[in-house]
């Protein structure tokens, strides 16, 4: 063995570099385990012993303090590895296997670039060409060996948290709220102002029912919330700010709070790229759950209880969209609905009628997924006014109850956010007081500490000024919110339930929780008729039967009282004059907007209603041709008689055009003749009448 190394190293070896890796797995094994550090810097000599000069060794020390267990982050063996790859390197020296490389595809990814570019290896064992076949062989059983190790070593130190942690006795970081005593158990944080802050988010979400209106609350009260660094210079320190959406959500999850001891909850893998991912794992799949292991914020079916409100509202974005949260939208039934025929959750679509919403329940899942028709779809206004009818005639005896239990949430809320406002009031008194005696405590002639802490006792004061201000602002809002008037409003209203049922105020979100509250479903299904099968909370069962909701085309359509009124008109007015008629008496179209002369024209077509014309032919009037003829003038002496009333005439149409009364004993003829005969005594006037006609 020992002439071997020698055999081994050839000229063409010496030629090249020779590369020295060290590496240590964690910076307390560099500060601490340093023999073997110096072990790993001793193998230079090595390397000079083989033939190689001192400027040709290059040591790679730049993962010191990097695991080997992947070379994503190790940039010293990604260096050496590319180093071999280009034929720089004669051979490569590590005091093991395992300080090379503890994964075997990246050890056997570096045997095979050593083996194509002929680079010898070296360990504290001895010299090895991976390009001979039981060097290799031995090779890879050496860093298969490390990589059970590796195995080995995490299987134990894992094993002995896991032990720990089934006895509940492992300590991990605490989420806001929670601190270890001396002793080591968990107890609840002895800041006041962090206590009430969590108590707030757990009884408002249990008001809410909704993570984002716990956040908006949280938003427009302008609550400071706690929360601890992790890392960083200030890592363990309590901050205060905005509560966000994500960190409600992330309280609410958490079994801690509960009081409940909780270990593996998530998952790490890897991915292809290398990058470690988290996976949240199911209940069933966590490593340990001891509920009441110490003390919480709420209890463990109240914990339960906010984990299933919260699951029913992510429903809202799965694919059956099952007891999606409330929204703005006025369709009462939204999340609700069941379809009659294959059983699938209905969806709802709106479309804009007369400038409302008019809402639809549509069944389209199958359709969507195997490209078919839609199940069925039914008009929602209708039914959700059925619905409403029957809640305002079962809740109508529990009303009282009702608005007593309101006025004191309402009043409730307002309290505990005083008290919430007030602590943060006591904080920035005790965070003055605090600079004020660390300034009285200083050394008056050490004016460089002095002067730093008068800044930092004027900036604490400052604080608590506008804390102060904040605080008695706030408060004067909160006494405007709910006075002794409004109070009897509540009451007024709540004793009568179908006004505040029917009351436009109240949000069509408000009216769906009331839904939610007392229904667990509504199924439909369309057949002759609308049949809606409601089933109760309770268990109760009450089923209604609607008519088939109007097409919009049917509910365009004129009301038959206005034709037979448009009828009766057509005997003495004409179009315009009968629209104009029908706008003075206020009667709406079959859209709702006032009459025109084009659209009692079209009425009268397309309800077959008999034309003016015909009417008054039929009852003998002449038209102007024969009123000419009978009275032995022209057509336009006709039309100047009618002006000026000679004669009679009845209009037919919006143009002037008219009908005639024949002509009787009293001839406007010999009229006209009497008149031209007295004319002719004077001149002036007989060429008057000249220049008229």
């Amino acid at each position: 063995m020992k002439s071997d190394p020698h055999q081994k190293v050839q000229a063409s070896h010496l030629k090249r570099n020779a590369y020295l890796y060290i590496r240590q797995s964690t910076l307390r094994q560099v500060f601490e385990n340093t023999e073997s550090t110096k072990r790993q810097y001793a193998l230079r000599q090595r390397a000079v012993a083989l033939g190689w000069s001192e400027d040709r060794i290059i040591v790679i020390d730049s993962d010191l303090g990097q695991s080997g267990a992947s070379s994503a982050d190790r940039e010293g063996f990604q260096r050496l590895v590319a180093e071999v790859g280009v034929g720089h390197a004669g051979i490569v020296l590590g005091l093991e296997v395992s300080r090379l490389a503890r994964n075997s595809t990246d050890w056997h990814r570096l045997l095979e670039i050593c083996a194509i570019t002929d680079t010898l290896i070296l360990d504290e064992d001895g010299v090895y060409d991976p390009a001979h076949f039981n060097d290799r062989l031995l090779l890879g059983l050496k860093g298969t060996m490390s990589e059970a190790e590796l195995h080995v070593l995490r299987a134990r130190l894992q094993g002995g948290i896991l032990s720990k942690a089934r006895r509940g006795e492992l300590q991990m970081r605490l989420p806001v709220g929670f601190v270890y005593n001396a002793v080591g158990a968990v107890v609840l944080d002895p800041d006041q102002q962090v206590q009430h802050c969590l108590r707030w988010l757990f009884d408002t979400f249990r008001g809410t029912g909704s993570a984002m209106a716990t956040a908006r609350a949280a938003h427009h009260l302008e609550l400071a919330f706690p929360r601890r660094c992790c890392k960083g210079p200030h890592k363990g320190e309590l901050l205060w700010g905005s509560l966000g959406h994500s960190q409600v959500v992330r309280i609410l999850h958490n079994p801690r709070y509960a009081g409940a001891f909780v270990y593996g909850r998530t998952h790490t893998r890897k991915t292809v790229d290398g990058r470690t991912r988290v996976i949240r794992a199911p209940r069933d799949q966590w490593d340990t759950l001891i509920p009441g292991a110490h003390a919480g914020y709420l209890s463990w079916e109240e914990y339960e209880q906010n984990q299933k409100r919260l699951h029913e509202s992510a429903q809202a974005i799965g694919a059956d969209r099952r007891r999606g949260a409330p929204r703005e939208g006025p369709a009462l039934l939204q999340g609700v609905v069941v379809c009659g025929r294959c059983g699938n959750r209905m969806t709802v679509r709106y479309h804009s009628r007369q400038g409302c919403l008019c809402p639809e329940y549509i069944c389209q899942r199958e359709g969507i997924e195997q490209a078919e028709p839609v199940c069925q779809r039914i008009h929602g206004a209708a039914i959700d006014e059925a619905i409403g009818e029957l809640l305002v005639e079962a809740l109508n005896p529990l009303a009282i109850e009702v608005s007593l239990a309101v006025q004191s949430e309402l009043q409730s809320r307002i309290e505990e956010a005083d008290c919430l406002r007030h602590k943060q009031v006591e904080r920035a008194q005790y965070e003055a007081d605090l600079a004020q005696r660390r300034y009285m405590r200083c050394d008056p002639e050490n004016r460089l500490v002095a002067d730093s802490l008068e800044a930092d006792w004027n900036h604490k004061l400052r604080a608590l000024t506008e804390a102060n201000e904040e605080y008695q602002r706030r408060r004067e809002q909160d006494a405007r919110i709910l006075t002794d008037e409004q109070r009897a409003v509540i009451v007024s209203l709540a004793s009568n339930f179908p006004r505040l049922w029917r009351d436009p105020a109240t949000p069509d979100r408000e009216r769906k929780r009331m839904i939610r509250l007392l229904l667990e479903d509504v199924t439909l299904n369309r057949g002759q008729q609308v049949t809606a099968q409601i089933r109760f909370k309770g268990g109760a069962h009450r089923t209604l039967r609607l008519p088939l909701p109007l097409k919009s085309w049917q509910q365009w359509v004129t009301p038959a009282a206005v034709i037979e009124e448009i009828d009766e008109l057509l005997n003495h007015h004409t179009v315009l004059q009968i629209a104009n008629i029908l706008n003075e008496r206020g009667v709406p179209s079959g859209k709702g907007g006032p009459f025109n002369a084009k659209m009692v024209a079209r009425l009268q077509r397309n309800y077959c209603l008999k034309p003016r014309y015909d009417r008054l032919r039929e009852a003998g009037l002449l038209t102007l041709q024969e009123m000419a003829d009978a009275l032995h003038v022209t057509p336009t002496s006709v039309k100047i008689w009618n002006r000026r009333g000679l004669i009679h005439g009845h209009a037919y149409s919006d143009k002037n055009e008219c009908l005639y009364d024949p002509p009787g004993t009293d001839s406007p003829r010999k009229a006209m003749g009497v008149k031209l005969s007295r004319r002719r005594r004077h001149p002036d006037v007989v060429s008057d009448r000249r220049k008229e006609v």
